[in-house]
């Protein structure tokens, strides 16, 4: 993958409707904490103060979260995801100024929504 900056490559992989798509599909099976840092990133892009660059960059690594073929394609068991996550953690820390408390409350409730109200505080933090 190389660095956060080559994900804008995957910008126009990404659409809404494809993300959520996707993202519905599989967040029981990959879980809620994964499922947060996704929505965080989402978010993120409703910001009108984020640079047009960081949202490229988000675009770009939700755009990689929606291919099913990948650096490690996702379906190969227990594996599948773990590069589209390495992208997203390292997006996440390199645009970690952008996320209001405002977006996290949203991405926590989503997924509160989604998994209940007994998930717990620890796997939807992000340090």
């Amino acid at each position: 993958m190389g660095n956060a900056k080559d994900l804008i490559k995957y910008e126009g992989k990404y659409s809404e409707k494809r993300f959520w798509g996707k993202l519905g599909s599989v967040a029981k099976k990959i879980g809620s904490r994964p499922v947060y840092l996704l929505l965080l990133l989402f978010y993120v892009t409703r910001d009108p103060r984020v640079s047009k660059k960081d949202k490229a960059m988000i675009y770009g690594a939700l755009g990689y979260f929606i291919l099913p073929l990948d650096l490690i394609p996702d379906a190969v068991p227990g594996l599948g995801y773990t590069d589209d996550f390495a992208a997203i953690s390292a997006l996440l820390k390199l645009t970690w100024d952008n996320i209001s408390d405002e977006t996290i409350d949203k991405a926590r409730a989503k997924v509160r929504d989604w998994f209940g109200d007994d998930v717990v505080d620890e796997d939807l933090n992000f340090v």
